[in-house]
């Protein structure tokens, strides 16, 4: 296993997070410890490293890359980040100064075929970030209705074939189940007439995009982790979220601005009677994106979008 994931946005994250020696970080999102690392250069001597990962094979490397800096300088945990305030309770830590979200899927993920995250490798349908847990692609293809599969493509994959494309798996899985990423690629291909094929991306980036995200509850969980994390920030403490699609952006953008609001009393009334008081303050009006030169190195950074918060007191 060769888990290569070239950070995206380092130096920005690192100017915003500001790790200091003895400051406590949290990385939600290890994966392969590039950003883990340069964090702990800069939080020893006295600072600590909490980093959660849902992928055994993320840890496993990052456990390795980690290991120079000492094994009491970070604390390693198998988890969802949507469970970080209970992970906090169990290692009794109150408060840390900062978080970091690097969401999406890892190049080592897409790349590794076997992990069926890739529309390029032929492999079994998984797409599973935690392979401990049951539910994979395979299931969620094979099993979840018309409806369901539609509404999945539609809304996770903005995909305006959605509906056909829904049509064509079940069709196709009445015959035999679709077991492979591959099968899979040549009935989206049936699917989407192909005039539309040959503009744009690939035709099954949407729909593989849309399984992953269903299947690893990506979306759903984001409003309640951020607003999980915010209570553990000490004050002055600050969470950074890295985004690689608009779904993700948006859901980032509007939970920090609900986060971000004061009164939230009707207009009509002539005083404040909610005591609704701001939680964050938005220190990204617009999203940080990659310079030219990140893009030039690491295009898979093309996509990315930063935006960062800090805890008001």
């Amino acid at each position: 296993m060769n888990f290569q994931h070239t950070p995206v946005l380092l130096q920005e994250v690192l100017d915003y997070l500001a790790p200091l020696p003895g400051k406590i970080i949290v990385d939600c999102t290890l994966g392969g410890g590039g950003h883990s690392s340069e964090i702990l250069k800069r939080i020893l001597p006295g600072g600590k490293l909490i980093a959660l990962d849902q992928d055994l094979d993320a840890i496993k490397a990052a456990e390795k890359k980690l290991e120079p800096f000492g094994k009491d300088t970070f604390i390693i945990v198998h988890r969802n980040f949507v469970h970080l305030q209970e992970v906090l309770r169990e290692i009794a830590v109150d408060g840390v100064d900062g978080i970091l979200y690097d969401l999406g899927v890892s190049s080592y993920q897409l790349d590794e075929a076997e992990r069926g995250f890739s529309y390029q490798h032929d492999a079994p349908l998984d797409m599973r970030m935690d392979r401990t847990k049951p539910g994979s692609a395979y299931d969620l293809v094979n099993k979840a209705s018309l409806e369901e599969l539609s509404e999945i493509i539609k809304e996770y994959g903005e995909e305006r074939w959605a509906r056909r494309i829904a049509q064509f798996i079940v069709k196709e899985r009445e015959i035999k189940p679709l077991e492979t990423t591959g099968e899979l690629v040549e009935v989206i291909k049936k699917a989407i007439p192909s005039g539309a094929r040959r503009e744009g991306p690939h035709p099954a980036k949407r729909t593989f995009q849309a399984l992953r995200i269903a299947v690893n509850r990506e979306l759903d969980i984001l409003p309640g982790a951020f607003a999980g994390g915010i209570e553990r920030l000490k004050p002055g403490g600050r969470m950074a979220v890295i985004t690689f699609h608009s779904l993700e952006d948006r859901i980032t953008k509007d939970t920090f601005k609900e986060l971000a609001r004061g009164c939230i009393c009707p207009k009509e009334l002539p005083v404040c009677v909610c005591n609704n008081k701001p939680k964050v303050k938005i220190l990204t009006g617009k999203p940080v994106l990659p310079g030219e030169r990140e893009l030039r190195d690491n295009p898979r950074a093309r996509s990315a979008k930063l935006r960062v918060v800090e805890k008001l007191s």
